[in-house]
């Protein structure tokens, strides 16, 4: 399912048009990034966590050339799944 696919979706079973349905997508996705920027996490019972963690720096290999490299420290972003819907995918 792709971006498009979830907005038809949600416009059918909220019965509301594609616009709106791609409006509320987009606040929700604008909401979690605006949150993980802050390095809040964000809980959504049922559903799951997402989160950010730190990744420490690292040595790497080009898998082209095999060249040992640098790959530096960052922040990434995480999502664990929620019991119920842990569960339902089993």
């Amino acid at each position: 399912m792709n971006k498009g696919d979830l907005i038809k979706k949600i416009a059918g079973d909220a019965k509301i048009t594609k616009a709106q349905a791609s409006a509320a997508l987009e606040s929700v996705t604008n909401s979690i990034t605006v949150s993980l920027k802050k390095g809040e996490r964000v809980t959504l019972i049922g559903f799951g966590s997402f989160s950010v963690t730190k990744r420490a720096a690292r040595k790497g290999r080009n898998p082209q050339t095999g060249k040992p490299l640098n790959i530096s420290a960052r922040k990434v972003a995480k999502f664990k799944p929620g019991t119920v819907l842990a569960k339902k995918v089993k």
